[in-house]
């Protein structure tokens, strides 16, 4: 495990705190119209590495490309890099399984990436994946983490593992018109061929991430098993792929408080009925609006149109930046600034957060 120091990571209230990036990935992300992760197939295996690169350098190192969706809509890290410049909290990179390696230091919890969840096991090692990140979260001093993840496909394995818990089965998508028929579809071709009805999996979540998940689930659930019962504040920093860590959690007998922090853009999607899922869980939701369709930069009008929506923590940064009393403008400039270096600026004019791992 790493240490980053040279940044003073402070929740508003003045409590230490870290962001967990979860990065890892799922060949669920091949089937056809599931994902915007990436302008083709081969660019979204290298979405996650690249957006670990971006949290923590501010811009891709070993990637070949910056991640953008086949429209044109850069990755959310783009948001949450801007968010960090502004308020300099502390990351760690959690590998959960990457297609491709990363300059980002990461956490090494023995993952593998996930198979297609149409497969009769999706993640075979995910019992093994949840009680590593356990104890790991049982172990980081931080009084309050924020848990957020990468990973292309995972909204479809979401699906799967609320299907498998018995819960309410709703998803956003990283595309302006959710394809959710095409994900209840392959959601029961994945039941099928794992034999498990609906709900069959709601004693077990460790099973239901094995049959119908990706091994980000694992991690972030035992993450924030290990973390709550260690004391530790947790909040998720996502949306519906979030809330199914949510319901890992509960069915793993975590109580009490459980926050989610999202983006308007995940509440405002007609397909997905956020407000009644998080209730369900009894789960403490927290709905941030940008305002990014205020702003003529280039950087924002696709998310404004609904596209991406969430990813890589950038609904828990927002809230964050709100409660720190950061003004929304000074977010949006700070994202048009980092895009800006990302996509036109040389290397030489980039600013990345003063860190040095060990």
């Amino acid at each position: 495990m790493y240490r980053e120091r040279g940044v003073e990571g402070r929740f508003p209230e003045g409590r230490p705190m870290r962001l967990l990036l979860a990065a890892g990935g799922t060949e669920t992300a091949a089937i056809e119209g599931i994902s915007a992760a990436g302008v083709d197939r081969e660019a979204m295996r290298h979405t996650p590495s690249a957006d670990a690169e971006i949290l923590v350098y501010g811009e891709v190192v070993r990637a070949p490309v910056v991640p953008v969706s086949p429209s044109g809509c850069p990755t959310p890290a783009v948001v949450t890099r801007a968010v960090r410049e502004l308020l300099a909290f502390e990351v760690s990179v959690v590998d959960t399984g990457l297609f491709a390696p990363t300059a980002a230091p990461t956490v090494d919890v023995g993952a593998s990436p996930g198979a297609d969840v149409r497969e009769p096991e999706a993640v075979p090692e995910a019992s093994a994946l949840f009680e590593r990140a356990r104890e790991l979260g049982r172990t980081l001093p931080e009084d309050r983490l924020v848990l957020a993840e990468t990973i292309p496909g995972g909204t479809t394995t979401a699906l799967g593992v609320l299907a498998a818990l018995g819960e309410r089965e709703t998803v956003s998508s990283s595309l302006p018109d959710n394809p959710i028929d095409r994900k209840r579809s392959v959601v029961a071709d994945g039941l099928a061929a794992s034999g498990l009805e609906r709900g069959g999996a709601a004693a077990d979540p460790e099973r239901a991430v094995r049959l119908m998940g990706d091994p980000v689930q694992a991690t972030l659930a035992g993450l924030a098993v290990g973390a709550t019962e260690a004391g530790t504040t947790v909040v998720l920093a996502g949306g519906t792929q979030l809330l199914a860590v949510a319901a890992l959690a509960r069915h793993a007998g975590v109580e009490g408080t459980l926050p989610l922090a999202t983006t308007a853009y995940v509440a405002a999607d007609p397909s997905v009925a956020l407000a009644d899922a998080a209730a369900d869980l009894d789960v403490d939701l927290t709905v941030t609006d940008p305002g990014f369709d205020d702003s003529d930069h280039p950087s924002m009008a696709r998310f404004a149109a609904g596209e991406a929506k969430e990813g890589v923590g950038m609904g828990g940064v927002l809230a964050l930046a709100e409660r720190a009393g950061v003004e929304a403008t000074a977010v949006r400039e700070g994202v048009g600034q980092v895009y800006d270096r990302l996509f036109d600026g040389p290397k030489s004019e980039r600013s990345p957060v003063d860190s040095d791992y060990s």
